[in-house]
């Protein structure tokens, strides 16, 4: 759902071009600012194309989606956890510089459209606009039904592209991530989809991203980021690290990689390799990384290993950090509750199953905390 196509990126100049392939280079180790910069710089150098201005929108919306701690995979684990998760609160200054370039890029595709209704490389920016105001709406407002509204635009502006350029793979990927999501949402919430005349297949879903994965050129990576972490979700660890171990060796500053195949490893029971990952990205965290998040993982897989004094100790280097996001602070708290149930500190566990609920009250966690308040957190549970 990101770039425009490769025609447009041989039009530019060496130097534009150069500047792009930087721009995503930052983007995926997670240097979101001076992804922006370099795209900015493109922009500058070819301000009437819509593409550009989709990737300056990406930058800054996932900028925010790092600040405000939503690009790890929890966030779809779950079959309602989106429509359980604490609303976020974005900077509503980044916001609008999101919304503006979304904006001009919607803008510019659709006159050319308006003049020729079979550019490929404009129908394929308008739905790539559309699909990013998704995501916003998605993961942002947890606006469900102004998402699928935005994401049935995005998957009818790629079926023309498709239907246009049968081989065009990118667009494929807007297809297949609307028939996941689609198909894996709740009943009462699907029923929106069926009127709307497109219900979603799960297994679909992930065979069109599979082969947007093997087969696609500017959306290759984002193909392979979201079935690492579709595969986690239902629950087949040893293909997600498949894919992520390339991943990590592209892009070896995105910590949250490694933090995802340390996820996979424990899923299949591999303890030492798990820890050993996550302590690999401890070492190899830069200035300002959220060394909590690491500390949570470590502490969470301790946690499932019974290894219980030394969960509980990180788990008290997490909640003592003052930059918590709404998610990993209510993780972190829920689970020392649980620890400290575990061990007999009833008392103690209480205190903390209270703080996972006022440090975010909507999230799953925090429900789960709920229950823990009138009985004893129990691993057979």
């Amino acid at each position: 759902m990101r770039r425009l196509g490769l025609l447009f990126v041989l039009a530019l100049p060496l130097a534009a071009e150069d500047l792009a392939a930087q721009g995503w280079d930052h983007f995926y180790n997670l240097e979101y600012e001076q992804a922006i910069l370099a795209f900015q710089r493109v922009l500058d150098a070819a301000p009437r194309v819509p593409a550009h201005y989709n990737y300056l929108a990406q930058a800054r919306l996932y900028q925010e989606l790092y600040r405000l701690g939503a690009l790890e995979s929890e966030i779809l684990t779950g079959n309602d956890h989106f429509l359980r998760t604490e609303k976020m609160r974005p900077d509503p200054v980044e916001t609008g510089r999101f919304l503006t370039a979304i904006e001009q890029a919607m803008a510019l595709a659709s006159a050319r459209i308006e003049t020729n209704p079979r550019d490929v490389e404009a129908l394929y920016a308008l739905g790539s606009a559309y699909g990013l105001r998704t995501n916003y709406r998605f993961l942002v407002q947890k606006s469900w039904r102004a998402a699928v509204g935005d994401g049935s635009q995005a998957r009818k502006h790629h079926n023309q592209v498709l239907r246009l350029d049968p081989q065009h793979y990118d667009a494929m990927l807007t297809q297949g991530a609307y028939d996941y999501i689609m198909g894996s949402l709740p009943w009462h919430t699907r029923l929106f989809g069926y009127l709307a005349g497109h219900s979603g297949d799960k297994t679909r879903g992930i065979r069109t991203i599979e082969l947007v994965a093997r087969k696609g050129s500017l959306n290759r990576v984002d193909a392979q980021v979201m079935l690492a972490i579709l595969y986690r979700r239902e629950k087949q660890p040893a293909q997600a690290v498949a894919i992520l171990d390339p991943l990590i060796r592209a892009y070896p500053r995105n910590y949250l990689f490694r933090l995802e195949k340390g996820h996979m490893l424990a899923d299949l029971g591999k303890k030492d390799e798990a820890l050993a990952v996550f302590r690999e990205t401890e070492q190899l965290a830069l200035s300002g990384r959220p060394l909590q998040k690491v500390y949570y993982e470590i502490g969470n897989v301790q946690f499932w290993y019974n290894d219980l004094d030394q969960a509980v100790e990180n788990m008290r280097r997490v909640t003592e950090s003052e930059k918590l996001d709404l998610q990993t602070g209510a993780l972190a708290w829920m689970r020392t509750g649980q620890i400290l149930d575990l061990t007999g500190r009833r008392e103690e566990a209480v205190a903390a199953y209270r703080r996972a609920i006022l440090f975010a009250p909507q999230t799953a966690a925090a429900e789960e905390s709920r229950r823990y308040l009138s009985r004893r957190y129990r691993r057979d549970r």
